[in-house]
């Protein structure tokens, strides 16, 4: 591809260099090599940026004018250097072949299966499910009877897809991560003490562009939907209990748990090892620094405080506010000290 594709596609300016520049893809600047694209934030990884051996470097505007650039490196400026690279990066991939369907693989007699889909070894796909065009399911995988996936989705090996789930077009459910099991959910016999499960039928919808890191687990809802908003982003070991609702574009880090019946707002980041109770709501664009925990039933939003401000620790409150806390329990401990020694 074109260096002057990419930036009709993905906007940007061209400051220096060639449109018919050739790119075959994208690399780390210490091991980039002709015909490899290379981007920097600022002036002092630029210098590294233009020493490498890349055909074409994207920097912020005005960067480059404050260096000596060598003329046979391409220059295309753009207002987020990073996101312009990793849009590129993609362009750039060539996709993987369709490889058609495995002979190990057991497929139900009603299930649609789309054009240039590749179905892995050993992979099991039940009655009446639809596994739409260029979509990839690898070795390994079990998809259950009624469960709709997409288009150009893909899902990696040892995938397990419970019965009635809908993913939605270009979702990646990354190794081992399970879709669909039912919810922890169960009530209790006041008089012997003995626990039966509530009833855990409900659906899993996973909207598009979502993407499930390994061995995460997102739970059907009882009797409602669980639903996992377009973009969302889910880590490795992450847990969604049952009837959760999660927005679109949100961040969950590895290691979160959220309880069931919780809801998270559009562009909320939650860090790592967070625990959510359940019936909780984190507001829309909350962000929640790594092991903070939110109780049971609360609501979280950044109502009268500055976008961008990080809640943190149990229960989950304004950094600042915490560092306050710890300041005056800090003073109050050295007090105490002091009335002892005296």
């Amino acid at each position: 591809m074109t260096l002057g594709d990419l930036v009709k596609a993905l906007g940007g300016r061209l400051v220096q260099g060639s449109r018919e520049t050739l790119l075959i893809g994208v690399d780390d600047v210490s091991s980039a090599s002709s015909m490899d694209l290379v981007f920097a934030e600022d002036g002092a990884t630029a210098d590294k940026a233009l020493a490498s051996g890349a055909s074409a470097v994207v920097l912020a505007p005005g960067v480059a004018a404050a260096l000596v650039v060598p003329i046979d490196i391409a220059i295309v400026e753009a207002e987020e250097p990073r996101l312009w690279f990793s849009r590129a990066a993609r362009m750039l991939s060539r996709p993987l072949d369709p490889e058609g369907v495995h002979s190990t693989a057991i497929i139900g007699p009603l299930a649609e299966i789309g054009e240039g889909v590749t179905i892995g070894a050993n992979v099991v796909i039940g009655q009446v499910a639809r596994i739409g065009d260029g979509t990839r399911i690898e070795a390994g995988c079990v998809i259950g009877s009624y469960v709709s996936i997409g288009d150009n989705c893909h899902v990696y090996p040892r995938v397990t897809i419970y019965q009635g789930c809908s993913l939605g077009n270009r979702v990646v459910v990354h190794a081992g991560a399970v879709l669909g099991a039912d919810g922890f959910g169960y009530v209790r016999d006041m008089k012997t003490g003995a626990y039966t499960q509530f009833p855990q039928q409900g659906t899993l919808l996973i909207e598009d562009d979502v993407e499930i890191g390994a061995n995460s687990t997102v739970d059907r809802g009882a009797l409602r939907q669980t639903r996992i908003g377009r973009g969302t982003k889910i880590d490795n070991l992450v847990h969604v209990g049952h009837n959760c609702d999660i927005g679109e574009d949100v961040i969950l880090v590895m290691g979160t748990g959220i309880s069931g019946s919780s809801t998270v707002g559009n562009g909320a980041v939650i860090a790592g090892q967070v625990g959510v109770g359940d019936h909780a709501t984190i507001g829309p664009g909350v962000i929640l620094g790594g092991q903070s925990g939110v109780f049971n039933g609360s609501k979280l939003t950044n109502k009268g405080l500055k976008p961008g401000t990080v809640h943190f620790g149990t229960p989950a409150r304004p950094l600042q506010q915490v560092l306050r806390e710890q300041a005056t329990l800090a003073r109050l401990a050295r007090r105490r000290e002091k009335e002892r020694a005296d």
